[in-house]
């Protein structure tokens, strides 16, 4: 196996070097049980979204969920990544996506080609229910190798993306929210933004004199201001964030916080797939290679990554190197 670093690894296939400074801009409204975040992934959308060949319906899917875990991830108060999969019965057979604490951003969503052919002759922009059918969804919080992986699962319901996750932190955290996702196509390529509120309590910097009909009643506002955001208004690169809260919550005394980088954040490499072609064994190798060489895909990037045979070494028939 090559020791060479993966920054190092001349053999890597080319992937972009995309920096979004301000992907997520932090909120809260002071004296109010409410904070959020306003995510707005700008061009590292179309980097990321275009790796795939996918219908529009397919892509606008998979924007909305990279959105999701990008506003998720950056609330983690450790180090590690969230991640978001949906698996149904319907086209798109996987959805994955997500996101480290330092905002590395990958996701991807797999469609199998008849089913999607079937649902698109009778509807030409299907949402995210009839694309992702019966199934399940999975949120995961994972803070590493030595640590034990968090994760909910629950039975995937309503008709949006929106919906689907409102439903896991209403059955499984208990957590009031509200979210809205936004991904189309625009004039600069595919753009992808999402808008969440969550209701804390007293202690989580709202006014603790307030009684809790008039916490009711904050929270209630702050979301009926949000539901007026527009999808143009969270796709446009034209404008500021900070410009787009204020316009919705200059009445409730907003306050932004530091914002956060988000990057394109597929982890692949040479390195690491050769150790797992090191784990396989002789006879499994042999069966992979096609004409000398083994070829890995990486879902993420979609990048094929060529070993020839005689460069891999595997387990022994014992099981041992």
């Amino acid at each position: 196996m090559s020791e060479t670093p993966a920054f190092l690894d001349s053999g890597r296939p080319a992937v972009p070097d995309i920096v979004v400074p301000g992907g997520v801009t932090p909120f809260h409204l002071p004296r109010r049980p409410v904070r959020g975040r306003l995510v707005r992934l700008g061009r590292l959308a179309d980097a990321l979204l275009t790796r795939h060949a996918n219908h529009d319906s397919v892509t606008t899917l998979a924007g909305e969920a990279l959105a999701l875990v990008a506003a998720l991830a950056s609330a983690l108060k450790f180090r590690g990544s969230f991640s978001l999969q949906a698996k149904g019965d319907g086209p798109v057979t996987m959805l994955l996506a997500d996101c480290t604490d330092t905002g590395a951003l990958r996701g991807y969503a797999h469609a199998a080609p008849e089913r999607l052919a079937d649902l698109l002759a009778k509807t030409h922009s299907p949402g995210a229910a009839p694309l992702l059918g019966k199934g399940y969804l999975a949120f995961t919080v994972d803070q590493g190798p030595d640590t034990e992986r968090h994760q909910g699962i629950v039975a995937i319901a309503g008709d949006t993306l929106s919906d689907m996750a409102l439903h896991y932190f209403a059955t499984s955290e208990q957590l009031r929210c509200f979210i809205r996702l936004a991904c189309a196509q625009t004039p600069s390529g595919w753009r992808a933004s999402a808008l969440i509120l969550e209701r804390v309590a007293g202690q989580g910097g709202a006014d603790l004199d307030m009684t809790a009909a008039d916490q009711d009643e904050s929270w209630n506002t702050a979301t009926i201001l949000a539901a007026t955001v527009t999808d143009a208004e969270l796709l446009d690169d034209t404008l500021p964030a900070e410009r787009l809260l204020h316009r919705l919550f200059h009445s409730e005394g907003l306050a932004t916080d530091m914002p956060r980088a988000l990057a394109y954040g597929c982890r692949c490499s040479r390195q690491r797939l050769s150790g797992i072609l090191e784990g396989f064994s002789c006879e499994d190798l042999d069966h992979m290679s096609v004409n000398g060489d083994i070829v890995m895909t990486c879902e993420f990037c979609n990048l094929d990554f060529r070993f020839p045979r005689a460069s891999v070494h595997g387990l022994a028939a014992g099981g041992g190197q």
